[in-house]
């Protein structure tokens, strides 16, 4: 990887952005977690996730230097899915992920921020979506995914003010989990990954799944699906372990099947 440093310790795998100064998203930059995301996918070992950045920032946005190499119209909508694909694989991966936010995550970092399932940001860091100021508008799916977390009251005046919100203000308007002090963010992040591997892969796959279904407003789709994986959660080996282990007072042992 040229952008990226990918490390697996006990179960959990760190995708660390390298692309001095700012971490901005090149087409590189997206092209490479994508390929991060096959190798954990078919790592059995990995059972959870840590994005984060390498420097000063999380990710300031992306590449605008690349803007200027794309031909047209149709060249910058085809920029943007590729974007919205790789973010949409992060949003359905069957393995939680985790972003760890210090610095900035603006523009396109945010989008990939808002693509994982859980958000931790240092108390001083700084998020938001300025594409507006560039008379341009968010590319990566911002506009939709913002709404979701913060409501869309709130996502009005931080897309159409341009201004960026603190870590602390980001856990408050739901956009972020928790914030820490920035010595702090990075060890919060990896405990929690830790604590998210030791359940079940089943189990965990089967949830991500369900929850992919309430944050598109599929309830009734949803509700039918989760019928469906409680029985095949209960079938399964680790399901059965649970409520053995339970019943004997001991861990459960499961085995990710």
């Amino acid at each position: 990887m040229e952008f990226l440093q990918i490390e697996k310790q006990n179960k959990v795998a760190t995708i660390k952005l390298n692309r001095a100064p700012a971490n901005a998203l090149s087409t590189g930059v997206i092209e490479e977690i994508d390929k991060a995301l096959d190798q954990i996918e078919n790592d059995n070992s990995v059972k959870a996730i840590v994005i984060l950045g390498e420097g000063r920032f999380f990710s300031a946005g992306a590449d605008i230097k690349e803007f200027t190499e794309v031909p047209d119209e149709k060249g910058f909508a085809e920029l943007g899915k590729k974007g919205q694909d790789v973010f949409n694989r992060i949003e359905q991966f069957s393995k939680p992920v985790i972003a760890a936010i210090h610095g900035a995550a603006l523009g396109g970092g945010l989008e990939l921020a808002m693509s994982c399932h859980v958000r931790l940001v240092a108390d001083d860091a700084k998020l938001g979506l300025p594409e507006l100021t560039l008379g341009l508008v968010p590319g990566f799916a911002g506009t939709q995914r913002l709404p979701q977390l913060v409501g869309v009251p709130k996502a009005c005046e931080m897309l159409l003010s341009s201004k960026p919100i603190s870590g602390k203000d980001a856990v408050t308007f739901g956009l972020a989990n928790n914030s820490y002090p920035t010595e702090e963010l990075f060890e919060k992040a990896y405990k929690m990954a830790e604590e998210f591997s030791m359940k079940s892969a089943v189990s965990i796959k089967y949830t991500l799944e369900l929850l992919h279904y309430a944050r598109n407003g599929l309830y009734e789709k949803g509700a039918e699906k989760e019928q469906e994986l409680f029985g095949k959660a209960f079938k399964s080996f680790d399901g059965q372990e649970g409520i053995s282990a339970f019943i004997e007072k001991r861990k459960p042992e499961f085995q990710d099947r």
